[in-house]
């Protein structure tokens, strides 16, 4: 067999964004604009829009890679200027049902523990996360964990570089996760290791979900799952005997149809044993953006205002009409996978999309661009000339948050920390609330904020879970996580605490299991296309690849489409050998990697080389209805040897 060769590969770079820029209604191209020039461009199309069709012809992309601060304040230019709930970001893409399925049972979205408490357990399951390259900062703590004796089981279809360093690999059939977790459930419930104590206690809907765990035998299990029954049985055992154990999970979970369904049946199995609320014990969803976690929390999503807090909550309400001197209407917002239909109707006709690059990071990217280019205004703020900025009426150049601004981001753990200017930006380049308020004076809204500390301190205003996180307390303790409601204590590192409460007044609402049925992926494998595609990251690149693609690595090789040798062997195909591969969505050529982690009948691609191989355009639009996100991790597709010519072209 030949050998994979790897390459030091450096992608496309897109150029640093410098200076303004509009669209020459004459040419069709992009030029040089100045500030004032552009930003009154960007306004009057966004009049336009909303005069003609109302605010909710309006959208707001938000940036998770941003501060809280711009988060904010993004938000608050949605809500208050525009007068729409209009308002998300990647997080749709990835761990929204995470959000959804938390929230709906524990009334809060974060991550129940902190990243120092996987030192500490006894027992690690990574589910559908591959977190030594996704997460690497993450894995340490693990590998401090497994060092101090804790075991490790990985769930995962591949046996990935995570899985490498587990006790035990569980390798599922793509989309069988709620039917393994069903099995895991019944196995606990049947051997008399289910926490009844805390069950009785804490809990509600214990008898319906132990009916709709019960078909799901280990002989039904396996066969559905791939998984044989005796690594069930001892991931059951395993889980539900010991004293604290930390159950992770990313987006082999959550990019899914039905991912918050996914999500609610790794609760149910924390619920049953009681690994949650305690030091140790909890739910660990491992969040990909630096501030993903933090842009939710500052209210850049449809449904919660700032500090996580309902809009349809009356009182919530009041307090955020005082404070902005505005009439909140008591109505979500439409999501990032709801904007996205609204352009297909029409019924949105302009966006404001900061610092994100849905024309590559969406499923399906051909309709993606379709219907970016439908819209009748698009700006694009952001720190390259990406796709998306390619495609834009406006574009305005905005500072790198990790470096050229100031302000905080929140991450997977719940910590709010700090961030410092280190460099200036270049050229013209201006901070990204400098240019929202400028816009939002530009439409009748003179809003002045004499640092980000300011926009921090009204935030800490409407927020009572960061009331107690000023700047100061943030440098002098390094970080703070969320909830801090006061600023003269801390709180646990770990949420839920209540839960394990004899007084039924402090112990609160019950947490809630939630039954789910399996439902297979939708994109189904057939004659025509028989192999499933799975996607994710590679350590040495980031989503799309702008911001890492500039930079070389020893470790990079490019896409390629990953297959068994097994099946590289009945394809007739080769390591390095260009092949056709096609789903029901769009076809691409990439050259074959062999990984003999992969098993027959499994393939795998990622999104980070989108220029040469764009994987986005075989993925598929099958949405969870509950959280928006897409199927990236389930798409049918088959390969197909190329001719003599096309292969030595």
């Amino acid at each position: 067999m030949a050998r994979n060769r790897s390459r030091n590969r450096q992608q496309k770079q897109y150029p640093r964004l410098t200076h303004p820029l509009v669209r020459d209604p004459a040419s069709g191209e992009l030029r040089r604009a100045t500030w004032d020039e552009a930003l009154s461009r960007a306004a009057a199309g966004f009049t336009a829009a909303t005069a003609a069709h109302g605010p909710d012809a309006f959208g707001m992309f938000s940036c998770a890679r941003a501060t809280n601060e711009m988060n904010y304040v993004a938000q608050k230019f949605t809500r208050v200027v525009i007068g729409t709930h209009n308002v998300d970001s990647c997080n749709r893409t990835c761990h929204a049902p995470s959000v959804a399925g938390l929230s709906a049972v524990f009334g809060s979205g974060g991550g129940t523990s902190s990243y120092a408490e996987a030192e500490d357990t006894d027992l690690i399951v990574m589910w559908g996360s591959n977190a030594r390259f996704a997460h690497p900062i993450f894995f340490q703590h693990v590998l401090r964990g497994i060092r101090n004796g804790a075991r490790m089981y990985a769930v995962d279809p591949r046996r990935t570089s995570t899985a490498e360093w587990a006790e035990s690999w569980l390798g599922l059939n793509v989309g069988t996760d709620i039917p393994l977790a069903h099995a895991v459930g019944r196995e606990i419930i049947h051997s008399g290791l289910a926490n009844r104590a805390f069950i009785e206690r804490a809990t509600s809907g214990f008898e319906e979900y132990a009916a709709e765990v019960e078909p799901w035998t280990l002989s039904v299990a396996e066969k559905v799952t791939g998984v044989p029954a005796a690594a069930i049985v001892d991931l059951a055992h395993a889980y539900a005997t010991a004293e604290r154990a930390q159950l992770c999970w990313t987006l082999g979970i959550t990019e899914h149809h039905n991912g918050t369904d996914n999500v609610r049946a790794l609760i149910n199995l924390s619920l049953l044993t009681g690994h949650v609320g305690r030091y140790g014990s909890g739910l660990q969803p491992l969040r990909g953006q630096n501030n993903v976690q933090g842009g939710g929390d500052m209210g850049a999503i449809p449904n919660r205002l700032p500090g996580f807090q309902d809009i349809l909550d009356p009182p919530t309400r009041a307090k955020f009409e005082q404070a902005w001197d505005v009439v909140i209407q008591p109505r979500y917002g439409l999501n990032l996978t709801e904007m996205f239909e609204a352009m297909e109707s029409g019924a949105l006709r302009a966006v404001y999309c900061i610092g994100e690059n849905p024309a590559q990071s969406e499923a399906d990217t051909e309709q993606a661009i379709r219907r970016l280019t439908s819209l009748d205004h698009l700006v694009v703020q952001d720190i390259f000339l990406t796709r998306t900025a390619e495609l834009a009426d406006v574009v305005l150049p905005a500072t790198a948050a990790w470096c050229e601004t100031d302000g905080t981001t929140t991450n997977s753990e719940r910590r709010v920390q700090r961030v410092r200017k280190a460099v200036d930006p270049p050229g013209e380049a201006r901070e990204d609330i400098d240019i929202i308020c400028d816009l939002a004076r530009r439409l009748g809204h003179d809003w002045k904020f004499t640092d980000t500390e300011e926009v921090w301190n009204e935030l800490r205003g409407v927020s009572p879970d960061h009331f107690g996180m000023t700047y100061e307390r943030l440098q002098e303790h390094q970080g703070i996580q969320w909830p801090c409601p006061s600023t003269d204590r801390l709180e646990p590192s770990y949420l839920h605490g209540r839960l394990w409460e004899t007084d039924p007044a402090r112990r609160g609402a019950l947490a809630a299991f939630g039954p789910v049925k399996h439902d297979p992926p939708v994109d189904l494998t057939d004659d025509a296309f028989p192999i499933r595609l799975t996607t994710g990251r590679r350590l040495d690149s980031y989503n799309t690849g702008v911001q890492s693609g500039g930079f070389a690595s020893p470790l990079r090789r490019g896409e390629y489409i990953e297959l068994c040798p097994e099946d590289a062997a009945r394809y007739g195909v080769t390591a390095d050998e260009r092949v056709r591969v096609s789903s029901r969505r769009g076809s691409v050529v990439a050259p074959v990697w062999i990984d003999p982690g992969l098993r027959p009948g499994l393939a795998f691609m990622t999104m980070h080389f989108p220029d040469e191989v764009d994987t986005n355009s075989l993925t598929i639009e099958a949405n969870c209805p509950i959280a928006g996100t897409a199927e990236f991790k389930a798409s049918a597709i088959r390969i197909e040897k190329l001719p003599v010519t096309a292969m030595r072209s």
